[in-house]
C-alpha cells in the first residue's frame, strides 16, 4: 500500500495519485513523508515538492499553502502549483534573472516584499525545471 497524494489548487487538481515518498517545502524546512506517518498539519512555503513513484522523482512547484497527513493520505491545498516537466527551463531561468534584478532595484518596503515573493517563485520554478 502506498501513500495517496492529492494536490488541490483553486482552479484544478494538480495531482491525485499514489507515491512512495514525498518531500515538502514546509515553512520550517524540508519535510519527508512516508507511509505510516503520524497525523500532521503543516504550513507550506513557496518551493519545490518532490514526489517519488517507484524510482522516479517528480518535482512540483508549490506556491504556498497547507498539507495534512492522516491515514496514509496526504492532502495539499495550495495557492498554485506546477509540475516541473511543464516548465520551460530557459524561460524559467530568464524569469529568475529578471526577478533578481527587480529584487535588487526595489526601494520601498512594499516593493521589496513583492519582489521577494516573485524571486522565491522564480527560484522554485527554475529549480523544478532543472
Amino acid at each position: 500500500m502506498a501513500l495517496h497524494i492529492s494536490i488541490i489548487a483553486p482552479d484544478r487538481t494538480v495531482w491525485d495519485s499514489d507515491a512512495e515518498e514525498v518531500i515538502l517545502p514546509s515553512s520550517t524546512g524540508q519535510l519527508g513523508i512516508l507511509r505510516g506517518h503520524a497525523p500532521l498539519l503543516t504550513a507550506l512555503d513557496i518551493g519545490v515538492m518532490r514526489v517519488r513513484t517507484d524510482k522516479d522523482w517528480t518535482p512540483i512547484v508549490l506556491m504556498g499553502g497547507f498539507a495534512e497527513v492522516e491515514n496514509d493520505e496526504l492532502t495539499i491545498l495550495v495557492n498554485g502549483a506546477e509540475e516541473g516537466s511543464s516548465i520551460d527551463k530557459e524561460e524559467a531561468q530568464k524569469e529568475l534573472e529578471e526577478a533578481t534584478i527587480r529584487f535588487n532595484e526595489a526601494e520601498s518596503s512594499k516593493d521589496r516584499i513583492e519582489a521577494t515573493q516573485n524571486l522565491r517563485k522564480a527560484r522554485a520554478r527554475a529549480q523544478a525545471s532543472a
